[in-house]
């Protein structure tokens, strides 16, 4: 009987550990260097928004200032609450990478990829449309982060600040994470699935109720998501090709063997 075709980027074999480690840290590490470095002019990062601002107004979706003065009005701990969401987003984001690899490897190369595709992909945007904030660029909005900040006053601007509100980020890395979770959960349990959805929903919440980011910025986190997701499944398709061509130069190498890591990632 022949052997199973394998779905492109749905390999049931476990990369290597060590492998991951260095791709996954790797990555996050020049992420953070050069999302450091950019989006660092303030008079256009202010004037992108300014721009922004406009076109929400425009198309009466302009809410930013409505949902925060929302947030402020409810009991401390309600802003609380909100400050750390945003903050531990990332604890969550670590907590499905390492659960899709041990428990879900069939999806993990796909959701993997996905993940890295949305940090390289962002930072062109980053470079070439710096954009300030609603709570620096707002008139009355209230910086509820700077209120009640976990790890400190960060939030307020400095000459050093770097302004990448556009796309949102906690809400992209969120995004990750639902679909990361549906994509492991659809077909044994397909409402867990989609209720995976609820955790970026609620950070969109945080986002613009803290005044972090307008409702555009949220949209243009969904695109960002939907061109990562079909630049995972373009690099999965050649990592295939690549390993289809290693095993027809390979005389008798039979299809069941080991697959190097270098050509799984």
């Amino acid at each position: 009987m022949p052997a199973a075709t394998e779905q492109p980027g749905r390999s049931t074999r476990r990369p290597r550990a060590v492998v991951e480690l260095l791709v996954v840290l790797g990555a996050f590490a020049v992420f953070t260097w050069v999302h450091a470095h950019v989006a660092r002019d303030a008079a256009a990062a202010t004037a992108h928004a300014l721009a922004l601002q406009d076109v929400e107004r425009t198309l009466g979706i302009d809410v930013t200032l409505a949902t925060n003065e929302w947030l402020v009005a409810q009991p401390t701990w309600v802003e609380v609450a909100a400050v750390y969401v945003y903050r531990s987003y990332y604890l969550v984001l670590l907590g499905v990478l390492v659960w899709v690899y041990v428990r879900h490897p069939e999806v993990y190369l796909r959701a993997r990829r996905t993940l890295l595709a949305m940090m390289l992909l962002v930072l062109p945007v980053y470079w070439a449309v710096p954009m300030s904030p609603p709570r620096f660029a707002l008139a009355g909005v209230v910086d509820v982060v700077r209120r009640h900040d976990p790890l400190g006053d960060r939030s307020a601007p400095t000459p050093g600040s770097v302004y990448t509100a556009m796309p949102s980020m906690h809400v992209g890395f969120s995004a990750w994470c639902a679909y990361a979770v549906w994509l492991a959960l659809r077909p044994s349990r397909p409402r867990a699935a989609w209720a995976a959805w609820l955790f970026p929903l609620a950070m969109t919440g945080v986002v613009l109720t803290t005044g972090n980011h307008y409702v555009l910025d949220v949209v243009g986190t969904a695109v960002l998501l939907i061109a990562s997701i079909g630049a995972a499944a373009l690099w999965g398709r050649a990592v295939d090709r690549r390993r289809r061509d290693g095993r027809a130069g390979a005389p008798g190498h039979d299809d069941g063997g080991d697959v190097p890591a270098t050509l799984n990632v």
